[in-house]
């Protein structure tokens, strides 16, 4: 049963709100005044709450900023129930975090819909959403937005680029958020050595170029097709769009596109400290994780030695003499150009 804290300083309208929710099958609690919900958010950690406004004392707006700063209570939704209507009022609210905004007098089934929505969209943002176009739909839908980014996508320019054809460069403006509708993309920085580091790899049905658009500013890195690839480019102002739409929106977005991060720092670290059989090992493995769709046919890994070498972190000529080792050991094996894995198993022991 969701508990429900009710903060409103008219007793009328307190006890008539409490007795909707009670009827509905929420357990309620009620506070007079501001001082007092406040006391009761952070005792019992309710599910939901409604506040009024215009209360003595703290009033709605100071009710929320005190619960918002405090980890236990900030997540908890929080709509307004209030006289004033007025559209910089509702503006004030939504900018202080507020999840909604109800205007009396109001019906009761006005006030359920907003709170079951409420419930449902804090249970999306719950799931474990997959980080791509599907997981983002899913998102979109749930949390009742405009355009879905399936639609953004379809709607947006598509072109096939080559093999090893440049998206965008290191120092460039960014424009456009990327969606692979099919092939390989990696990024990259290239050191003042000349030397290439590879940053990530995507696949199909994977998004980037969306960190330098969060974060703002010009890429800081370089960004490659590793075979043919056809790419949908979302205009930067649909991207801000969506994520300024919700709060909520933007949240699950960082969350969906960066959960990679710990990945990346962690491929990072191996580069550094990593012994040269442990490198190529994981690059190995990473690639057919990443990359090895079909489990029931053998996984090629159909890349140049340069791009393997820079997704390793090392040299071309010591990749090509561990791959010669790896596959005297009955690791891999190598047809016409192309790494199979023979030994998946004994390889990722190499990592560990």
């Amino acid at each position: 049963m969701k508990n429900i804290l009710i903060i409103e300083d008219n007793e009328d309208i307190r006890e008539n709100v409490a007795e909707i929710l009670t009827l509905s099958d929420y357990k309620v609690l009620t506070a007079a005044n501001g001082k007092e919900g406040i006391e009761a958010a952070q005792k019992y950690k309710p599910d939901l709450i409604i506040c009024d406004i215009m209360m003595p004392g703290v009033d709605g707006y100071g009710v929320l900023h005190v619960l918002h700063k405090t980890p236990e209570t900030q997540n908890i939704p929080f709509i307004f129930l209030t006289s004033k209507s007025e559209r910089s009022d509702f503006r004030a609210a939504m900018e202080l975090g507020a999840d909604d905004y109800i205007t009396k007098p109001f019906a009761g089934n006005e006030l359920l819909n907003a709170i079951e929505s409420r419930f449902r969209k804090m249970d999306v943002m719950k799931k474990s959403l997959t980080p791509d176009l599907a997981g983002l739909n899913e998102l979109r839908q749930t949390l009742d937005s405009k355009k879905t980014l399936e639609q953004l996508t379809e709607e947006s320019n598509t072109n096939v680029y080559k093999k090893k054809q440049l998206l965008y460069k290191e120092g460039s403006n960014p424009h456009y958020l990327y969606y692979i509708v099919k092939g390989k993309v990696k990024t990259y920085k290239t050191h003042d050595d000349g030397k290439d580091l590879v940053m990530d790899l995507y696949n199909t049905g994977d998004f980037f170029g969306y960190i330098t658009l969060l974060q703002g500013g010009a890429y800081k890195e370089n960004a490659e097709t590793i075979e043919e690839t056809e790419v949908a480019t979302i205009p930067r102002k649909d991207f801000e769009d969506l994520i300024n739409s919700n709060p909520a929106i933007a949240r699950k977005f960082i969350s969906l596109l960066a959960k990679n991060v710990a990945d990346k720092e962690q491929h990072l670290l191996g580069i550094a400290y990593n012994t040269l059989r442990k490198k190529v090992a994981e690059a190995l493995v990473s690639l057919q994780k990443k990359y090895h769709v079909n489990k029931k046919e053998p996984f090629l890994i159909d890349i140049s030695r340069d791009d393997l070498a820079t997704i390793a972190g090392t040299a071309s000529e010591s990749l090509i003499r561990t791959l010669s080792d790896f596959k005297s050991e009955k690791l891999i094996d190598i047809k016409s150009g192309k790494v199979i894995i023979s030994d998946e198993k004994k390889l990722a022991n190499l990592i560990r």
